[in-house]
């Protein structure tokens, strides 16, 4: 349960002064729907009104707070034109200009004959200075109510700064003092203030440095944010751990059966990846692991010799991947393999039915199959497994944690590891996967060949085609992705939709798509018929860029590169080159280049390493937009900025460990502290696993 203190930050933001429904419905979709998420709101500018000219120093585009004489009121002649309220000192004469004017409210906050103080944009308009709708009108006795520092922050469509900015005032006046949940010699060390202190200052800013993520204010509320996230992750890794599990020791048998049939050596990534995760299976406590590796590094073949050893235990294991044609992939590739150690394999997906259907679940039930292989449907209600042990979820991004749960709740104390190809920086590994050991394979295969990638304009656009033309002639396949699925009309792009059209014009039917907006079946069937069938190019969204296997592609194009990721070209280029072919990848690209578009560019064309590229991809868009487009299963951080905070996230995370390690239920003063820090940043779910709580 909540802890009362934060009763009040977790009211609705209708609960403010002046926020009705329909300013509150703008609020929340700006900051969220509650009080405490518009504390998070931090500023991203400010207006410093300190400047106070005479009117004749007032210089244009600045912003100055003027005390004059009102002088006159100026109607217009027509609606169309501005209002004007002709003002004086000493030095010179400003109008103050009123588009839609409402003549007696300005007549009452700006009489005839009287002295008033003012703030606002100076402007000038041929001769003449002016300062259109001020942003502040007062007396000289009430110039104290004027913010010589005023904070600006991100708007919404129809919400306006002052009302926002209301908001927030009247949101920190009930801001509670908390009790320390950081070290405070940490605290201490780092000259930050208290939790409480860090949010006042935060949302006021004295200058521009207090604005950036180094200011001592932010660091602070930043590590709170990551200590939160450490915490919650290693309470989830406790709670794993606490879950009874049984250790799967294998004789090696199976895996030295299998591992002599193969044609090559495994890497030396590949044989510390196998090593950790037979530890884990041999552990009593229940495995969660990650198994990290770039496009093309043999995860698959890591995968099925840890199953072959819960095979060895005694006991069955599954492999679930996110669509029909990937769990097609891998069971091409677990069946020679499973057939060489003398076990049965049984598929499982949508398209298995009647018989097919009735008899792998027959095998599954009675043990028959000691290998499972399929999607979502090897959950499904009606399937039963006799002795289910191990279960390997590739790209677990794409299933949702109460899917990997249902898949293990059809076992006893099931095993899990967990697959993904994204190269993922070590910062945002800590962020996304804290819970999780990890084993990462930073190398490739032996003879895997690189593909050659060439950068040129979209003006070549037909030289490219000639260039697919040959490659279709040679018996090779072609991937051609664009950015959008249909045409913008405020991006220059191309559309799938009409690339395809424009290819067919040339290679008529051999050309296919395959997009994001297509259904299930509808994406299968189209890629089936390039993977198998007479679709020689796919023109494609980056539907494609996760898993699918055509060895016979040779040739990536990319139309408007500069508008991808590196991580997502990374990953469209994987897509080729699987063969015993030669590969090649077009990046095509739109004038004029960024320096950061021109950057990523040049980084594709100089190395194929995913786990450098994902390093540099974060140097140059930094964790919000990676986040935001790549990491599907990373949370996004209000407050901390990954690339800024990195040691604070280090540091997070080693306090994370000892204060789990010291009260691994939270039930010391500090341990009660930290509990109400997981609930400050919405971290309730986790709470619920400790053992008090």
């Amino acid at each position: 349960m909540r802890p009362k203190i934060l009763y009040t930050l977790f009211r609705s933001v209708t609960a403010l002064r002046g926020v009705g429904p329909r300013i509150g419905a703008l609020i929340e979709r700006r900051t969220g729907p509650s009080i405490v998420h518009l504390l998070w709101h931090l500023p991203s500018g400010l207006i410093d009104r300190r400047h106070a000219p005479k009117i004749s120093e007032a210089l244009p585009s600045t912003v100055a707070t003027i005390t004059v004489r009102v002088d006159q009121h100026r109607k217009p002649p027509h609606k169309r034109m501005p209002y004007k309220v002709l003002c004086s000192d000493e030095t010179g004469s400003l109008s103050l200009v009123f588009f839609h004017a409402h003549e007696d409210y300005l007549r009452k906050i700006l009489p005839e004959g009287e002295t008033r103080v003012v703030s606002g944009q100076i402007e000038v308009f041929g001769d003449e200075i002016q300062m259109s709708h001020p942003d502040h009108v007062v007396q000289e006795a009430d110039i104290a109510s004027i913010m010589t520092i005023e904070p600006l922050y991100p708007l919404t469509t129809g919400l306006t700064m002052r009302v926002l900015s209301r908001a927030i005032e009247d949101a920190l006046k009930d801001v509670p003092e908390l009790p320390e949940w950081a070290d405070t010699a940490y605290v201490t060390k780092q000259k930050w203030p208290s939790w409480r202190d860090a949010v006042l200052a935060s949302h006021a800013p004295q200058g521009l440095r207090e604005l950036e993520p180094s200011a001592p204010a932010r660091c602070r509320l930043a590590y709170d944010e990551l200590l939160s996230n450490q915490v919650a992750l290693a309470v989830i890794r406790t709670h794993i751990r606490r879950a009874k599990g049984r250790p799967l020791r294998g004789t090696g048998a199976l895996v030295q059966r299998v591992t002599k049939t193969l044609p090559f050596d495994l890497t030396n990534a590949q044989k510390t990846a196998i090593g950790e995760i037979r530890d884990d299976l041999a552990a009593d406590a229940r495995m969660l692991r990650l198994l990290q590796g770039d496009v093309g590094s043999g995860k698959t073949l890591v995968a099925v010799m840890a199953m072959l050893t819960a095979v060895e235990a005694g006991a069955q294991a599954v492999l679930m991947a996110p669509t029909e044609i990937l769990a097609r992939q891998h069971l091409a590739t677990v069946t020679p393999l499973a057939k060489a150690a003398g076990l049965q394999v049984a598929v499982l997906t949508g398209r298995e039915r009647g018989k097919n259907r009735a008899n792998a679940l027959e095998a599954l039930m009675e043990g028959r199959a000691q290998i499972a292989v399929g999607t979502h449907a090897l959950f499904q209600d009606d399937v039963e497994y006799k002795n289910l042990a191990l279960a390997v979820i590739d790209e677990q991004h794409r299933f949702g944690v109460h899917q990997r749960l249902s898949l293990a709740a059809k076992g006893n104390a099931v095993d899990t590891l967990v697959m993904t190809a994204t190269p993922i920086p070590r910062t945002l590994m800590l962020t996304a996967y804290g819970d999780m050991d990890t084993s990462r394979l930073m190398e490739k295969p032996p003879g895997r060949k690189p593909v050659d990638t060439r950068v040129l304009p979209v003006e070549r656009l037909e030289q490219v085609v000639d260039a697919c033309h040959r490659a279709l002639n040679a018996g090779d396949k072609v991937f051609w992705v664009c950015p959008l699925i249909e045409e913008s009309e405020k991006l220059d792009v191309a559309a799938a939709e009409d690339r395809r059209v424009a290819l067919a014009s040339r290679f008529g039917d051999r050309v296919g798509l395959v997009h994001g907006r297509m259904k299930g079946p509808e994406k299968d069937k189209a890629m089936a018929a390039f993977v198998i069938g007479n679709v020689d190019i796919l023109v494609a969204t980056t539907a494609i860029e996760v898993g699918v296997d055509v060895p016979a592609a040779t040739v990536m194009v990319i139309e408007h590169s500069e508008r991808f990721g590196l991580a997502q070209l990374h990953q469209l280029r994987g897509r080729i080159g699987r063969g015993d072919k030669p590969a090649t990848c077009l990046l095509m690209y739109g004038s004029p280049l960024t320096e950061t578009a021109r950057s990523r560019l040049s980084i594709m064309r100089e190395t194929d390493d995913g786990f450098l590229i994902a390093e540099e991809d974060l140097k140059l868009r930094g964790a919000g937009e990676l986040l935001g487009t790549r990491q599907s299963g990373i949370p996004e951080f209000l407050l901390a900025d990954l690339q800024s905070h990195a040691d604070l996230l280090a540091a997070a995370r080693d306090d994370a460990a000892l204060i789990l390690d010291k009260d691994p239920d939270l039930i010391s003063e500090r341990g009660q502290a930290v509990r109400t820090l997981l609930y400050l940043f919405e971290r309730d779910a986790v709470v619920k696993n400790l053992r008090s709580g």
